[in-house]
Formats: structure tokens, C-alpha cells, sequence
């Protein structure tokens, strides 16, 4: 299992914000910039990085056809890649061990461990269900980062 508690130390330095590429159908990379971090997979129990993404959107259709995913979190001149495969949870892409609860309190957990705060929860879960939010978890098969 690959360690990605470096990645989980750059989390709190900027937001998680952190580049992620996925691959279109013509096999050329896509990039966009969320907030990520790191948890436990709500079935697996494995650590993962793991982002919440707005329904509908490119990255998601790419990671349905394709679940090769990078992540990249930074802070400063720091970074840490994670490189793995996606799993998509979320009302287009359900889970069988995953309903609407679990799934309202997932979200929750992915903001928070991205460094998320919220005052007013009950709008946060009307807004993730009104835009239709997906859980993106990233199991990873390889971790780098610059030399410390």
C-alpha cells in the first residue's frame, strides 16, 4: 500500500487545492483544479485521496470511460503525485453499499478532509444534492514527490 501521508501533510498549507488529470477518449491528458484530500474508502477502509465533483462535468465523464486518474497537491515549492484509479460514487454513479445518507455524510467528510469548514450544513447538502455531487476516490498504485 503506498503512503500518502506526505500528501495529507500539504493538504492544510493551501486548501488541497490540487491538479487533477484524467485522460479524454483520444487519449490526451485533461487537467482541472479541485480541493482534495485524504481519508478512508467508505467500504474499503483504504486510504485514498479523495475530491467531491460537480455532477456532469468532463472529468467525470472521462473517469467513467477511463478511471486512470493523477492527483497533484502543492504547497509552496512542495509537492506530492498520486497516481491510481477512481472510483465514482454519487447519484449517476451509485454504490450498493452507499445510500443517500451515507453518501450526504461522505461528502461532508471529503470537504472537511480537504480542509473545508461550513457553518450552515444543511444548505452544503442541498447544494451537493441540487448539483448532483459525486465522490471521486483515487486508490492509489504509485506516490512521488520532490525531495524533502
Amino acid at each position: 500500500m503506498n503512503d500518502l501521508e506526505r500528501f495529507s501533510e500539504l493538504v492544510p498549507l493551501d486548501h488541497g487545492l490540487s491538479v487533477v488529470v484524467t485522460v479524454r477518449a483520444n487519449h490526451t491528458p485533461h487537467t482541472a483544479v479541485v480541493n482534495a484530500g485524504v481519508l478512508a474508502h467508505p467500504t474499503t477502509g483504504e486510504r485514498v485521496v479523495a475530491f467531491v465533483a460537480v455532477g456532469g462535468t468532463l472529468k467525470l465523464a472521462h473517469l467513467r470511460d477511463n478511471p486512470t486518474i493523477a492527483v497533484v497537491v502543492r504547497a509552496g515549492w512542495q509537492w506530492v503525485a498520486v497516481e491510481g484509479r477512481a472510483q465514482l460514487i454519487g447519484p449517476d454513479d451509485p454504490h450498493p453499499e452507499v445510500d443517500a445518507e451515507r453518501l450526504r455524510l461522505m461528502l461532508r467528510d471529503i470537504f472537511s478532509a480537504a480542509g473545508g469548514t461550513h457553518d450552515d450544513w444543511p444548505t452544503y447538502d442541498r447544494v451537493m444534492r441540487e448539483e448532483r455531487r459525486t465522490a471521486v476516490l483515487v486508490s492509489p498504485t504509485r506516490v512521488y514527490s520532490n525531495p524533502t
